[in-house]
């Protein structure tokens, strides 16, 4: 099987004051989709979500690593969901796309959601897959996260051991600017406010995020479907790879979710 970072564009870029990692897939081939923006979860490098990037076909797709993750440059100064959601926008500016489909998952699910709250007329639908809504969260168990650096059980048997290969460990400053950033961030006051398709995926058997947690975004996004993955752990996307990734493109490809702001 063939390596998916080799179809990948990947450069610095300089967008919102920083200079980033950023990948992108398909961005200049026609396509009448939207493309995908996706945030990775913690201390993980773009390279994870390669495989699903190669498996949305049918339209662009753009990730990148955050500050001090992967080979984006370590940050200065710590940041918050606000002010990378901000520099997510940025980035959007420099590559001349004007809306995008979002897609966060586990950590990378705050930044998705302060986005699509923060610059709703860029967003079109938003997919929350492994994540929380901040302070509201329910805890997962801590010896679970030592489980999240795994990078082959999470790319997935096939291509694991090649992108586990080309990953960079984030910096111990990258990687606790992440945790920094979530202290005191909640989105629970502004999810019914949040006028976007949005679909929310989980493991039913998530040690990391406990599935209650898609049950309180359910609770508080109006209409936003949710997708339980049997048995899953946190790592569904690579585990129930098939299931999810039919998920995803049937839920960015169904026609008139969109509802009057």
């Amino acid at each position: 099987m063939s390596d998916p970072m080799q179809f990948a564009d990947v450069s610095i870029m300089r967008a919102g004051g920083r200079d980033l990692r950023v990948a992108h897939w398909r961005l200049n081939q026609p396509s009448d989709r939207f493309p995908v923006l996706f945030f990775n979860g913690i201390g993980a490098s773009l390279e994870i979500v390669a495989p699903l990037a190669e498996a949305l076909s049918n339209r662009a797709f753009i990730t990148f690593d955050m500050p001090g993750i992967g080979e984006s440059p370590e940050p200065i100064v710590p940041y918050t969901p606000q002010t990378m959601a901000w520099t997510a926008a940025r980035l959007l500016d420099r590559l001349g796309i004007s809306q995008v489909d979002i897609m966060g998952f586990s950590w990378g699910g705050v930044i998705a959601q302060q986005l699509a709250l923060q610059y709703g007329a860029r967003v079109r639908r938003v997919i929350l897959a492994g994540t929380t809504a901040g302070l509201l969260a329910v805890p997962g168990s801590p010896l679970a996260l030592a489980r999240l650096g795994d990078a082959p059980r999470l790319a997935g048997r096939d291509e694991g051991g090649r992108i586990a290969a080309r990953i960079v460990p984030p910096t111990i400053r990258g990687y606790a600017y992440q945790l920094m950033a979530m202290a005191g961030w909640t989105s629970a006051a502004a999810l019914p406010f949040l006028k976007k398709p949005v679909l929310i995926m989980a493991g039913e058997c998530d040690d990391v995020v406990p599935l209650a947690n898609a049950h309180i975004l359910k609770g508080l996004i109006p209409e936003a479907k949710m997708e339980i993955f049997a048995d899953g752990g946190h790592l569904f996307l690579a585990t129930h790879r098939e299931q999810a990734q039919t998920a995803i493109r049937t839920f960015l490809d169904a026609p008139h979710l969109e509802r009057e702001v």
